[in-house]
């Protein structure tokens, strides 16, 4: 009986390891729930606000938000059905080093168009970091903070 208990819990403290790392029914990926830095990309503008470019409301909470806020959408693999969600990654211009905090707020569908190497900003993120929004496209690294 002992032996039975003990092997109980023994599965028990695995399990909860596994949910506690995200390991759990998550999706496999190539970037895993870890924490990622220094990840290249490309950053391109989006509008979160309704009526925008940006589609529907933010994948994480259903509503749309003001381009004037910090936010940030990732490309499907780094989103990781949520993962992500609500938390804040930094932005670093490739050129010059330049960075700014964003908080995640919805994903850039590969399925739907989207590249699987894109950040998608708000005009907040690029005034932040002096970019001219007509640029279209910039070369960034991101990074979990």
């Amino acid at each position: 009986m002992a032996h039975a208990s003990l092997a109980a819990l023994g599965v028990l403290v695995v399990l909860l390891l596994q949910a506690s790392t995200g390991t759990v029914a998550r999706p496999s990926s190539a970037v895993s729930a870890s924490k990622v830095f220094g990840m290249p990309a490309v950053m391109s503008l989006n509008g979160f606000e309704r009526g925008e470019d940006g589609g529907p409301p933010a994948e994480c909470d259903g509503k749309y938000h003001s381009d004037d806020d910090m936010l940030a959408a990732l490309s499907t693999e780094w989103y990781q059905g949520g993962i992500r969600c609500f938390r804040t990654i930094r932005i670093t211009r490739a050129d010059n080093g330049q960075s700014v905090l964003a908080r995640v707020v919805d994903e850039c569908d590969t399925a739907h168009g989207c590249k699987n190497n894109i950040v998608d900003t708000s005009r907040a993120v690029w005034a932040a970091l002096g970019l001219d929004t007509n640029v279209g496209e910039v070369s960034v690294t991101w990074s979990d903070s």
